[in-house]
């Protein structure tokens, strides 16, 4: 597929380097930053503008791959009547991009990615579209780069989906940084929690993060948890957050000790 892009930032360009990969042909990027869009189109081997006017109308699909306040900027000056085209939020309605053409969707990659990353990642897709020949054509675009992880989800099932994605990823990823900071603060080495922390992602690739469970709280072990909560007294917050998890690890049940 001709394949034109918006954006030149961490979506833009790691999904530019799969549809290349794959041997779609990027026609454009099209960016504000004219410095960060000439950048990845010399990567690309394509050319690039932060000119809307200057946008290729030929393409057989257009990637808006832009932070979510731009997308319907976008949507009230870019005209490509026919075209497919889509954006890659996960919050927003596909149906912002109605004034743009007939044929217009999502193409949703459920993954965090870095324009820095070194080798090109696994990425779950979810796509929907506004008429069937728009839903096939993002379907095979998504099936040429992420093969058997590719799932239609209407508007409604990708932002639920963005929901658990930013509890798993997002929420955890701020309790490492909690964790990170006390260990800091208290002379220890967060470095040795790092082992544990990736035998608790790989454990939950083959069982249920339920049966995974486990600690003072799951165990009731009132005795543990007590002393957890002394040493918490200089750390007002954490010692919320870490009443509010055991009373919801309690109250979910389930886990092992």
């Amino acid at each position: 597929m001709e394949i034109v892009i918006f954006g030149s930032g961490n979506v833009a360009s790691v999904l530019g380097r799969k549809f290349k990969a794959a041997g779609h042909n990027i026609l454009q990027i099209v960016a504000r930053n004219a410095s960060a869009a000439s950048s990845l189109a010399y990567e690309l081997n394509t050319e690039s503008t932060n000119y809307l006017s200057l946008v290729h109308k030929t393409a057989d699909i257009y990637i808006l791959a832009v932070p979510d306040s731009v997308i319907i900027g976008i949507a009230k000056e870019l005209r490509l009547p026919d075209r497919v085209v889509a954006h890659t939020a996960a919050s927003v309605s596909k149906d912002v991009l109605n004034p743009v053409t007939s044929r217009y969707g999502v193409f949703y990659p459920l993954q965090s990615l870095r324009k820095e990353m070194s080798t090109l990642p696994t990425i779950p897709l979810f796509f929907d579209g506004s008429d069937q020949y728009t839903s096939d054509v993002l379907q095979s675009l998504a099936d040429s780069i992420s093969p058997q992880l590719v799932t239609a989800a209407t508007d409604e099932q990708r932002l639920k989906l963005h929901v658990a994605a930013v509890i798993t990823g997002n929420f955890t990823n701020h309790l490492y940084s909690l964790a990170e900071e006390y260990c800091r603060k208290e002379g220890i080495d967060f470095a040795q929690l790092r082992p544990l922390i990736a035998e608790t992602a790989l454990r939950i690739q083959s069982i249920s993060p339920k049966q995974a469970q486990t600690g003072p709280a799951i165990r009731h072990d009132r005795e543990t948890i007590e002393k957890h909560l002394a040493l918490l007294e200089n750390h007002p917050s954490l010692k919320s957050i870490y009443v509010l998890m055991t009373e919801s690890i309690q109250s979910d049940g389930g886990g092992r000790e």
